[in-house]
């Protein structure tokens, strides 16, 4: 069978990128060594880069969980040049139709069912024939977004001038260049790609699946220190609305806590989430899908199945007379809070209305002094 065509370009980015971080880096600091400016610059753009593509291009973009201020999408249109992954525009387009088509080998961009590799890093690397390609249809709305498309028009120059332009400053201002371009320039280039490449592999292959079996995607808390809180890409590919990933307090996903802290400086609003009560009826009917599996091995099957369906149909019922009831009450303190504030708004008015009046009586009376 005639293999795909090789996309040369690509192929020469990621194996020069890779060779310089995997020889020149080790050789540099082994010979000269890297201080402190140079791991701390490579950190911070590190997380800049990230944090461009999960906040921005995944969250903000892709999955329109949220809504931005112009200026933190220009700040998310630099750093995505910067991460050197295609356009917002591109990304999103392709990511959308990986979210339609996830794991159709024949649709899905980078199906995690054609293996790890492919899904890595492969699906970049040749033309491969069947796969849908982004027209740009199923971003229309993006096509609308005079950012989105000002960085998609102007995308190869902003990648030069970031790439190569903030480690060359960065390195002119601590006075070593060289050791700037390797670390904060290519060695940041590189942990950046496979980051996020690790989105659509490991994250497709290692993990649970605490809300749904219907793809493949899986919960990884590991995962999830190395992307900014993508790891939790089970609850992602089901509740992909959501601006949060990591949805408990104490699971690591500083993209939500980013978008949340942005949001009260008014950078960020109309953040969207998930009821509580469909996350929690996704949990159940997966814990009753596993329970099936087990309970069908024992010699009374039939009577544990009988009493599984039972206590599911119980729970389902509590489940939903406890939410509705929840709604109810924040509805009532809504409504409270509202008469509390139109019980204050209306003694403040009339407070100052009589304020108004006394002034007026006393300019009436002098008026009226003067006139007698």
């Amino acid at each position: 069978m005639k293999q795909a065509p090789i996309i040369w370009t690509n192929v020469l980015l990621f194996s020069i990128t890779t060779l310089v971080a995997l020889i020149g880096v080790p050789w540099y600091a082994l010979t000269v060594g890297f201080g402190w400016s140079e791991l701390i610059a490579t950190i911070v753009c590190l997380g800049y880069c990230g944090m461009s593509i999960t906040a921005g291009y995944h969250r903000l973009w892709a999955h329109k969980t949220y809504e931005a201020h112009p200026l933190l999408q220009w700040i998310y249109a630099i750093g995505g040049a910067f991460a050197l992954q295609n356009s917002a525009l591109h990304w999103s387009a392709d990511h959308r139709v990986h979210h339609r088509h996830v794991d159709n080998n024949d649709k899905d961009p980078y199906s995690a069912g054609r293996g790890f590799w492919y899904s890595h890093i492969g699906w970049m690397l040749r033309d491969y024939p069947g796969v849908e390609k982004p027209d740009y249809n199923n971003a229309r709305d993006l096509q609308k977004n005079p950012i989105v498309m000002w960085q998609h028009r102007n995308y190869l120059w902003l990648t030069v001038l970031t790439n190569f332009g903030i480690p060359l400053l960065l390195g002119l201002f601590t006075g070593n260049v060289l050791g700037m371009l390797l670390s904060a320039g290519v060695l940041r280039l590189v942990l950046s790609h496979h980051f996020t490449f690790f989105i659509n592999s490991l994250a497709h292959i290692w993990g649970k699946q605490p809300y749904t079996d219907q793809n493949s995607a899986r919960d990884n808390g590991l995962l999830a220190l190395l992307t900014y809180g993508e790891g939790y890409h089970n609850f992602h590919h089901i509740f992909e609305s959501d601006y949060r990933n990591g949805i408990k307090w104490y699971q690591f996903d500083p993209t939500k806590w980013f978008i949340k802290a942005a949001s009260w400086l008014g950078l960020t609003s109309n953040l969207r989430t998930v009821p509580e009560e469909r996350i929690e009826q996704a949990k159940a009917k997966m814990q009753l899908l596993r329970a099936r599996e087990q309970v069908k091995l024992r010699p009374n099957a039939e009577q544990l199945l009988q009493l599984l369906e039972h206590e599911y149909e119980i729970l389902s019922a509590r489940m939903q007379d406890y939410y509705q009831l929840k709604k109810q009450i924040l509805l009532q303190r809504k409504e409270q809070l509202m008469a509390q504030y139109q019980a204050v708004d209306f003694k403040h008015r009339y407070l100052e209305f009589k304020q108004h009046l006394q002034q007026q009586q006393q300019h009436w009376q002098r008026l009226v002094t003067a006139f007698s």
